[in-house]
């Protein structure tokens, strides 16, 4: 494929689209950044929460553990995690950084203050509302179509932000159109393409995954499905790569401790590395490593 190829450049941006860092399973994430905002313009600690969440929220969230919190799991550590240790402006890393302090505050919280869940579906698989009460003031914050897309902010009826939400159509056209996707386009671009317009990408990626990787198969995580893999089958290519893709998703599923494992050993991760890491591929279209 040549790089005059139009194809050539979308699958470029594609890339730069899809492969987001992020700590943990995002949507537990996504929920805490909603709660942190929500916070934050509410101005006091909230006596009372209201969750409302589409229904793939509440399959991706209701079993997952959500990171820094002591293995607590659910939409309601969540929500908790971010009121009480979350930072907003950090985003997906919301909860990068939590004391054992804060974890035992969040414990509390989850005990003394009701959070209660709503499941709705207004035209969004993805969609988030978070409304926290103190007194008689409020603060709600809504976010819809990807992790990251805060679209309204309100305080005691008063609209602080808000963005158009797009239909189904609009949203397709906003990204790079994935309809140019194919396995056949897919291969000549891996084939062809100048690392050097994918290289600090793929590195990232590379080392992100990889440290995620190596941490489930050390580590004791979920069903330890890596280590089986390799034990049971031997460790040919094939196996490996089995069994470090699981072993990745376990440790990132369950709660790694891969902050205080990576200091020292990848100096190289920059910040967003000091964390627990995968690489978020928020579609399902996968130019470069799978989850």
């Amino acid at each position: 494929m040549e790089r005059s190829d139009p194809r050539y450049q979308a699958y470029v941006e594609i890339l730069k689209e899809e492969l987001i860092p992020a700590m943990g399973c995002t949507e537990p994430i996504a929920l805490a950044y909603a709660a942190a905002r929500a916070r934050e313009v509410l101005g006091a600690l909230p006596e009372s929460v209201q969750l409302q969440v589409s229904g793939s929220i509440i399959k991706n969230v209701k079993s997952v553990i959500v990171p820094n919190t002591g293995h607590l799991k659910g939409m309601e550590a969540a929500v908790a995690a971010g009121i009480i240790a979350g930072s907003a402006d950090r985003e997906l890393e919301v909860i990068s950084e939590v004391s054992e302090d804060k974890k035992a505050a969040i414990r509390d919280y989850l005990q003394t203050v009701p959070i209660s869940i709503q499941h709705i579906e207004q035209g969004h698989v993805f969609d988030i509302i978070v409304t926290e009460r103190s007194g008689d003031s409020y603060a709600k914050v809504r976010i819809a179509d990807f992790h990251t897309n805060i679209c309204l902010i309100e305080k005691n009826g008063r609209v602080l932000y808000e963005k158009p939400l797009l239909n189904e159509e609009a949203r397709r056209d906003s990204r790079v159109d994935r309809s140019l996707l194919n396995m056949k386009d897919i291969w000549d671009f891996a084939e062809t393409a100048d690392l050097q317009d994918v290289a600090d990408l793929l590195e990232r990626q590379i080392r992100y995954n990889n440290a995620i990787a190596e941490e489930g198969l050390l580590g004791d995580y979920g069903a330890n499905i890596g280590r089986v893999l390799l034990s049971t089958y031997g460790n040919d290519v094939s196996i490996r790569a089995k069994a470090k893709a699981a072993a990745g998703s376990d440790a990132r599923m369950n709660d790694s401790r891969l902050l205080a494992r990576l200091r020292g050993r990848h100096e190289g991760l920059g910040a967003a590395g000091h964390h627990q890491l995968r690489q978020r591929q928020s579609g399902h279209h996968l130019l470069g490593a799978a989850h």
